[in-house]
């Protein structure tokens, strides 16, 4: 039994269904002092870091997802957390420890043991475990190397390329010997893509008034296509696959440009089934549980590549617990690079 002073908990409840964007008017902010006696095998953890990531909007559609009911209404919003331990009452775990876990939008949180990670403070930042060494890079990992199944000498094109996952996905192909195209929004983000992450080509979609002016620039510089990335679905996706090779794999990650409006009133997809006749493609959904028990693999392939400064991370970190349902909103509007994360 540990027991320390109890704290003043701050929380985000979500507490309204969005019809669109998602925004602040969606939670209530909450304070309420948290009991720290620790039972057996409990630890006390406060808040550092906090993950913002598009499945929270998926979660919140009225139908059936990946969940089959949807977040559940005046709880805490479901995040992950990098955080510092204050009292721990298992060997393992010390005060001081920095560990990862299902934690919540939350400045504190009093759980059990068997659901944190703790961290190697000498690979990377903290910060990284929400990210490249967290659920965006496990994604990132094995939904190229095990659904895209690169080889060396193919065309991949990564749909939402300067985002967390996105952004990993080309780089991961560049190091398995693929061209790697990648889908952005903005001339600056491109630029990124191209100087910094080293890409063969880069195109902002938003430059595009229709799928058909789209889908001539990308055929213009990559012929076609032998691996589709996709985070962002619509348009770009319609652009994209009548331009797949023979047996080319299309790797669906995510639909964000989906995710304010068409989740509970679901639009129609692009017209693809006879591409995947005529090419023999596959096409796969990935999440990022289906590999949440190869974490350690992962860690043990990319973390090495992390701490050479082989693989380039970038984090947008807002600051301040008040910005986190701002910050979620942002998702859906731009402007931000690589990992978005609020630190606290």
């Amino acid at each position: 039994m540990v027991n320390i002073r109890d704290v003043l908990n701050q929380q985000w409840i979500y507490t309204s269904h969005p019809d669109s964007i998602v925004g602040p008017e969606h939670y209530a902010l909450r304070e309420e002092v948290l009991d720290t006696t620790l039972s057996s095998g409990e630890v006390l953890v406060a808040a550092k870091y906090i993950s913002v990531d598009p499945y929270m909007r998926i979660n919140q559609s009225r139908k059936p997802t990946f969940n089959e009911q949807p977040h559940a209404l005046n709880t805490v919003q479901t995040a992950g957390v990098v955080g510092e331990v204050l009292a721990s009452s298992v060997p393992h775990l010390q005060a001081g420890d920095m560990v990862e876990g299902m934690l919540g939008w939350q400045t504190h949180a009093r759980v059990h043991h068997s659901i944190l990670r703790k961290l190697d403070t000498k690979i990377a930042p903290v910060s990284s475990a929400l990210g490249v060494l967290g659920m965006p890079g496990r994604t990132a990992w094995f939904g190229l190397t095990e659904a895209g199944r690169p080889h060396a000498g193919e065309v991949v094109v990564v749909s939402g390329a300067a985002g967390a996952v996105g952004s990993l996905v080309g780089q991961f192909a560049k190091r398995h010997g693929c061209k790697v195209l990648g889908i952005a929004g903005s001339a600056e983000k491109c630029a990124w893509l191209l100087d910094r992450l080293g890409f063969d080509w880069a195109v902002d979609y938003k430059s595009h008034s229709s799928a058909d002016s789209l889908a001539a620039e990308i055929k213009s510089l990559v012929g076609g296509v032998d691996v589709y990335f996709d985070n962002v679905g619509g348009m770009v996706s319609d652009a994209v696959i009548p331009l797949i090779n023979r047996r080319a794999r299309i790797v669906i990650c995510g639909s964000i440009s989906q995710y304010s409006e068409g989740l509970d009133h679901v639009k129609m997809g692009p017209r693809f089934l006879h591409h995947m006749l005529y090419q023999r493609a596959t096409i796969q959904g990935i999440l990022a549980r289906d590999y949440l028990h190869r974490m350690d693999e992962m860690l043990a392939l990319v973390g090495p590549m992390v701490s050479a400064g082989e693989i380039v991370f970038e984090e947008t970190v807002i600051h301040g617990f008040d910005q986190l349902p701002s910050a979620l909103n942002s998702l859906f509007t731009g402007g931000h690079r690589g990992k978005l994360l609020v630190k606290i």
